[in-house]
């Protein structure tokens, strides 16, 4: 989702791999951090947690709107201080513990789904599954997730607070990095999916929304919802047709005849590179069924041509990375880190000051 303002990591908290329960209903859920499974479990009846109204959360969203002074609404443990972004699907609250007072620091951002996906089954799992990679997987530059409420509604993540913006807002306001800076960006990006990769996902959906970048030049890769095993079977073009966001989905993605892994998310940073140095995206169509056939059978544009500027070996990786066969792609993110350090100190003199 595309983020107006956002989130550095707060002070660490106490993290427990339990998601809370409402006390009036005795099933929750509990991440299995090994094996990446969330598992009903039972407490007892006198387990509390406050649960946010999502009534109460709207009155004070507009009222803010409106240069009012709602108090803050209570979400668990967690005052939510401040909307700061939001999206179809959920908006993102910035937030402190209760336990501080109300002039205290909020270091914390709370993800709460939009009132219609608060009982949608998808996206339960999908919010699910994010708690899941987010507290199992860490990494610098992969958002972690420090706790979350899944058994009841109203559903909810907490996650560090960040500050910067996303690599979307940036290119909608025609700021785009340059080359050398670019290639950092993106070598971040994959050190996160390497991260992912050596414990067993991947992400499902690099795209630069979901790319974080603080004032400092550091990168956040956000939004592990569509993160899967490379075991698991089945097309994800249903769930990202509702995510919309096929302008950077690889073509295996909707084939049966070859499994999406991670060499699908280098795919995905390279239509990143290639809209970063062409300003422009390797494929479009007037509709969804039009861009994922030229995602599946149309070649890109010749990037030498659009940004004659660029070094032969930047063109050569990221045509190589929007290969239709996964072959012919870096085989792992780890490949893609070197390949992208070589690139960044080989145009290092490029930078802008």
């Amino acid at each position: 989702m595309a983020a107006r303002k956002v989130f550095a990591v707060g002070r660490e908290i106490r993290q427990t791999a339990v998601c809370h329960c409402n006390p009036l209903n005795s099933r929750t859920f509990q991440a299995d951090l090994t094996q990446g499974r969330v598992v009903p479990i039972s407490f007892p009846a006198t387990s509390a947690m406050t649960q946010i109204d999502l009534k109460s959360t709207e009155n004070a969203r507009l009222a803010r709107h409106a240069g009012g002074h709602e108090p803050d609404v209570v979400a668990g443990q967690w005052a939510l201080v401040e909307l700061a972004a939001e999206g179809s699907f959920a908006r993102i609250y910035r937030a402190r513990p209760t336990h501080l007072p109300a002039d205290g620091p909020a270091d914390y951002a709370v993800k709460l789904p939009q009132p219609r996906w608060q009982s949608d089954r998808w996206a339960i799992g999908q919010l699910a599954r994010e708690a899941v990679v987010g507290r199992s997987v860490s990494h610098p530059n992969l958002i972690s997730v420090l706790a979350a409420s899944l058994g009841v509604e109203p559903r909810f993540l907490v996650m560090p607070w960040l500050e910067g913006r996303t690599l979307q807002s940036q290119l909608d306001a025609a700021q785009t990095p340059d080359l050398p800076v670019s290639l950092w960006i993106a070598r971040q990006v994959a050190e996160a999916l390497d991260a992912l990769h050596r414990a067993g996902w991947m992400h499902g959906d690099v795209k630069p929304g979901n790319i974080f970048v603080s004032p400092t030049g550091h990168v956040t890769l956000l939004d592990l919802g569509f993160a899967r095993r490379g075991n698991e079977t089945g097309s994800a073009v249903d769930r990202r047709i509702i995510g919309g966001t096929c302008s950077h989905i690889a073509p295996e993605f909707m084939t049966s005849t070859v499994r999406a892994d991670i060499r699908s998310d280098i795919y995905s940073l390279g239509v990143v590179l290639f809209e970063l140095f062409s300003g422009r995206l390797p494929f479009e169509g007037k509709n969804m069924a039009e861009l994922v056939t030229h995602h599946k059978r149309s070649s890109p544009p010749g990037l030498r041509r659009l940004a004659s500027h660029l070094p032969a070996e930047v063109v050569k990786l990221v045509h190589q990375m929007l290969a239709k066969e996964p072959l012919r792609r870096p085989q792992t993110p780890w490949e893609l880190v070197e390949r992208l350090t070589a690139l960044e100190v080989a145009t290092f003199s490029e930078r802008l000051l």
